[in-house]
């Protein structure tokens, strides 16, 4: 089933996936999708960049100037939060139970639900084997930078789940990050199809169509075996977005698709939420992560059978952050 979160307005759910968007909503998680078939054949993108076109330059300007006003405005920090953005560990325990264990669409749909009903704890059991690939429209250099920033971004997720997290071939992969230009859309329509051959219509539909407003998102498919399990991840980043935005995608979808779904309006300083204060990766949220990998937590829990369990892992976060040498 899809869930959509990210940075700004959110898009909604479908069937077998978890969507992410940036400016956007957040939603749910279902059935695995089918196995894999043959992997894509050839690279992915030629040697040479297509020139982008007009439409394709409108929107980057769009986006340029999106980045500068939130800028002015105080937004997209990048100093992870400081004296100004304080919280405990009750605070943090009620943090991670809105983000791991709620979301905004039901499973298996796009209808919006009553933001009551609690799910089960849904993470990644096997290694997470991230590839990145671009559309023919993106430029070399900004290519380069975006690798780049994949690969460290998934050193860093390794480095605080204790999960391995680490760059892998296509046909090896299960957690893609796709970056596309206006221009690219019946190249990525491609790639998704050959990533997820049962991909339904209406997801197919919801990317054709996806407003301005929607930064980026992230596709969730549950394992074939284990609906509370994730087995492959799908980032779509849209590629005229300035470098700031482009990085603030890659932390926020590939955190999501790490099991993180949802957002909240209280999580501060967070990128769990839709206010955009925050474009990186913050400590607080390395400690959210840190507590939905800890192995204490299982795959499948209940939020009543997690919850004391949670609360001793926010005490125990905070305790570490207040130690000398945290």
């Amino acid at each position: 089933m899809i869930k959509v979160a990210g940075r700004f307005p959110k898009v909604a759910a479908l069937t077998s996936v978890l969507v992410a968007g940036a400016l956007s909503a957040c939603a749910p998680l279902g059935t695995g999708p089918a196995p894999l078939t043959a992997p894509p054949t050839g690279p992915l993108q030629p040697p040479e960049v297509t020139e982008a076109s007009a439409s394709a330059r409108a929107l980057g300007r769009y986006y340029n100037n999106l980045q500068a006003d939130l800028l002015v405005q105080g937004l997209l920090r990048t100093d992870g939060g400081g004296p100004d953005t304080p919280y405990n560990a009750r605070q943090l325990a009620e943090t991670y139970e809105t983000i791991a264990f709620f979301q905004e669409y039901e499973d298996g749909s796009w209808k919006r639900q009553n933001g009551r009903t609690a799910y089960q704890l849904r993470r990644w059991a096997d290694p997470v084997r991230v590839d990145v690939s671009f559309g023919n429209s993106v430029p070399l250099e900004q290519r380069n930078l975006d690798a780049r920033n994949v690969d460290l971004f998934a050193q860093r997720l390794s480095r605080v789940t204790r999960h391995p997290v680490s760059m892998s071939a296509a046909r090896n992969a299960n957690f893609h990050v796709i970056f596309t230009g206006y221009d690219d859309q019946p190249q990525l329509l491609q790639q998704l199809r050959q990533i997820v051959p049962n991909l339904d219509r209406a997801s197919l539909r919801l990317i054709e169509t996806l407003p301005r407003s929607t930064h980026c998102l992230m596709l969730g498919f549950a394992a074939d075996d284990n609906p509370q399990e994730l087995g492959q991840s799908i980032v779509i980043i849209r590629a005229e977005h300035p470098d700031i935005l482009r990085k603030s995608c890659i932390h926020e979808e590939m955190a999501q698709g790490m099991g993180l779904i949802n957002d909240s309006p209280r999580a501060r300083p967070s990128i769990f939420n839709d206010n955009d204060e925050f474009a990186f990766l913050t400590r607080h949220d390395e400690q959210l992560l840190r507590m939905h990998y800890d192995r204490r937590l299982r795959i499948g829990m209940t939020l009543e059978e997690a919850r004391p369990i949670i609360r001793q892992l926010a005490a125990e976060q905070i305790g570490a952050q207040r130690a000398p040498n945290s």
